[in-house]
Order: structure tokens, then sequence, then C-alpha cells
């Protein structure tokens, strides 16, 4: 099987770990599931990849470094071009279970995973053929052992059904510093509520509000000089709601660090 991933890694944002790495998973048919974003399941089609494979070490598209270390785990997954929305979708989470095959799904359950890489589409082959992730595919790729919690790993390329649902994550949103200069990039990780960020604003102690852009995945820049300030920040998730966390970082903060600010309610 050839799965081809689009993996990015940057040395620059390295964060520092803060909660254990841990799955999320329940049974379909449980009324304690998480809350739902979105309640309505949609067709798709999954793969996996083992664990010998580096891209949990470099983290993928998202930008979230090492998944292990920052405590995303094997919970994660690549998505597909109809799914990844060029990155926006990065940090919100779904639930996947495994539909219409008696043989290879294990029945009864679901995973919960938060999408943090993207799964390129390969134009060399058709979309019903090699080209799992080609447009207009629905296609999860999995850890194995992600996968293994709803299917038998010899199933490969299997259908499955999926939602958007709420995150639920230990601890505060965090923010790790990168940059040099007054270039200063910062990646937004371990978000609950609705996962995604889509606007984030800097303010230091001597400055107003700073919008941000978003460079890549889940990490937001901006030209400004802001050492030996402590900063505040403002983010807003894909549902509309803002979170305000003041003082996060201490006046004397460097490049390198994760501070954690509040969270959203999930």
């Amino acid at each position: 099987m050839l799965l081809l991933s689009l993996l990015v890694a940057f040395t620059l944002y390295s964060a520092t770990p803060l909660v254990q790495s841990h799955y999320n998973w329940s049974p379909s048919s449980s009324s304690s599931s998480p809350s739902t974003f979105q309640s309505e399941w949609r067709p798709a089609r999954a793969t996996y990849y083992a664990a010998t494979d580096p891209r949990d070490v470099v983290g993928g598209a998202c930008g979230y470094g090492d998944l292990e270390r920052t405590g995303y785990g094997k919970a994660t997954a690549g998505l597909s071009t109809v799914l990844f929305d060029k990155g926006q979708i990065c940090g919100a989470c779904f639930e996947v279970r495994c539909v219409e095959d008696l043989r290879w799904c294990i029945p009864g359950t679901s995973i919960i995973v938060t999408a943090t890489n993207f799964c390129a589409p390969n134009y060399g082959f058709e979309v019903d053929g090699g080209g799992h992730c080609n447009p207009p595919n629905a296609h999860f790729v999995l850890p194995i052992e992600a996968f293994e919690k709803i299917a038998i790993w010899k199933a490969s390329n299997m259908p499955i059904q999926y939602r958007r649902i709420k995150c639920r994550k230990e601890g505060g949103v965090r923010f790790t510093m990168g940059g040099a200069g007054i270039f200063l990039s910062v990646l937004v990780s371990n978000v609950a509520g609705a996962g995604d960020i889509v606007a984030a604003k800097i303010k230091g102690s001597r400055t107003g509000w700073l919008p941000m852009g978003r460079n890549w995945g889940q990490n937001w820049h901006i030209n400004a000089d802001l050492k030996n300030q402590p900063l505040s920040f403002e983010i807003t998730s894909s549902d509309g709601v803002t979170l305000t966390s003041y003082n996060v970082a201490p006046k004397i903060w460097n490049f390198g660090q994760t501070f954690e600010g509040k969270q959203f309610g999930s």
C-alpha cells in the first residue's frame, strides 16, 4: 500500500510536553459520547500507516511537531484535500467508525481523532485506485494503532463514517513561540471546543491588540518587536467563540518556549 502524505516539519517550532498522550474512544452506540459538533454521519474511507512511519515525529502539515511529545499521541488523522481545507481544519476533532464490512469491522466501536496532517493527492492514480486522497474523495489516514480500534488491519482501505465533534483536551490552550528578531510565529495547539482556530491576536504590555496572520497550519505570525513584554492572546475558533488569555507569557520570554492559557469549553 502506497500512501503519500505531505509532511511539513520545521525545527523552528519545538513544543514542550505538558500532558500525556492518550486515546479517546467510545462505543458508537453509547449515549455518553462527547457532545456532537456535527451530528450528521458522512461517508468516507480510511487507510493506515505503520508504527515505524516517521510522520508522528515530524508532526505533519499542521505544524504540531512531535505528536507524542505534544500530547496528541496516536489519536490523530491525516485528511484528504476536500477535508483538509488548506490547513484550516487543523486541530478539529472527528468521530470515526467502520461500516459496511462485517468481516473486518469491530462492531460497536468508534474512535475520536484530531486532524494533524494532510494526505496529498497522487494524480498518477485514479480516485478509485491508488489515488485514495485525490479529490473528490473524503479520506482519513490513521495510525495503525487507531485503525485497529475499529477494524482488522488486513482490511486496509476501509469504508467508514465520520462526524465532526467538539474536542476535549487536558489543560489549557498552548502557545509555542517561534521566529527570530521582530518576526514572531506562534503555534496554537491543544485546543478544545471546535478545535480549529480561524483568527488570532496578540498584545504586549506596551501595545494594543495586534492581528496575526495564518502562516501555515495553526502557526500564526506577526512582524512586531514584542520582546521584554508580557504577552496576551485572543483566539477565535471556527464556531465563532473567542477566548482571551491575559499575560500568558511573562516579560522575560524566549523563542522555543511554550505557555499555557485558558481553555475553550468542550
